[in-house]
């Protein structure tokens, strides 16, 4: 697959299931590229329209810039083109500056601009700050609305008309009205990805709003599931929808609400289930209890059978 423009990154994104692969570590925490290269060519050869690499799955909250710039690095060397990589971009604006050339440099297709870390703002600052990465990079950015770096569709509207190469509006809070807002103000100027946490639980509804597609944290280990589960989301097959909610993502939602940061570590405690292990999180997250990786394992063969 050759380079896509800023202006191609967004439809092709929207025209297929996302892939926010989790990070592996060895057991002093340090980082196992030989193993997270392994895991990132199995995902690749799934019909997936983008991964991104060391996103919040990925626990690029705990990397160091170096780690991060690895990271990319090892994502588009395994992918080979057959995927995009979509690389992050945080912290304040002069580290989001620094880390989005670093992408383009290691040869990723995208910015996943993430929050600000701890630092509130009102909307002309916020504006300030996309627009300011977007110009320090020609690749396509995608904005990701949550904690303290939300807007609503005014707001965006002015990023937009600055920032050309703003090409995606990846939504963590789940207000309906604020969506229904940017899609009816907006319209196809972006793509529209579901970002919540499991956000298999949102696709259907979100599918009215303009969201095409989302960020499967359960594609890591159930790639098979993932995908049917978005195929019968993108037909409005209600019926397999919400029965696969019903036999499978409620009861894993279940596990997953019982501690803060569960979201990432059940991913990694899956994996484990189905004989890849990723390793432990890293602080401040937690791993599951061994009671509650045997919960998950067997939940996770009501799907795959006892093999898993």
């Amino acid at each position: 697959m050759s380079h896509l423009s800023a202006a191609e990154l967004g439809p092709a994104l929207g025209k297929g299931l996302l892939s926010f692969p989790v990070t592996h570590f060895d057991a002093d925490l340090a980082f196992d590229e030989a193993a997270y290269r392994k895991h990132i060519a199995w995902l690749a050869q799934y019909e997936v329209a983008g991964l991104f690499a060391a996103g919040g799955t990925g626990e690029g909250f705990s990397l160091t810039p170096s780690e991060i710039d690895q990271v990319v690095r090892a994502a588009v060397s395994e992918t080979g083109g057959r995927v995009p990589v979509i690389a992050p971009a945080t912290a304040g604006t002069a580290t989001a500056v620094e880390q989005a050339r670093a992408a383009e440099v290691a040869g990723a297709e995208g910015i996943l601009l993430l929050p600000p870390y701890l630092t509130e703002s009102g909307p002309a600052g916020l504006v300030e700050h996309v627009a300011t990465v977007c110009a320090a990079t020609s690749l396509g950015v995608i904005f990701y609305s949550r904690a303290n770096a939300t807007c609503n569709d005014v707001t965006l509207a002015r990023m937009a008309e600055r920032c050309p190469n703003l090409v995606g509006f990846k939504d963590g809070v789940g207000n309906i009205e604020t969506m229904t807002r940017i899609y009816a103000r907006l319209g196809d100027r972006l793509t529209y990805i579901g970002g919540l946490p499991t956000a298999e639980t949102f696709a259907l509804p979100y599918t009215e709003m303009g969201v095409t597609t989302y960020s499967s944290a359960i594609f890591n280990f159930l790639p098979e599931f993932a995908l049917a589960f978005y195929r019968a989301v993108r037909a409005r097959d209600r019926d397999t929808v919400y029965r696969q909610l019903r036999e499978f993502v409620i009861p894993y939602l279940d596990i997953r609400d019982r501690q803060p940061g569960y979201a990432v570590s059940i991913i990694k405690a899956g994996l484990t289930a189905i004989g890849r292990p990723a390793g432990p999180v890293r602080p401040p997250l937690t791993n599951l209890t061994e009671d509650e990786r045997a919960e998950l394992g067997a939940l996770i063969r009501t799907i795959t059978g006892p093999a898993a």
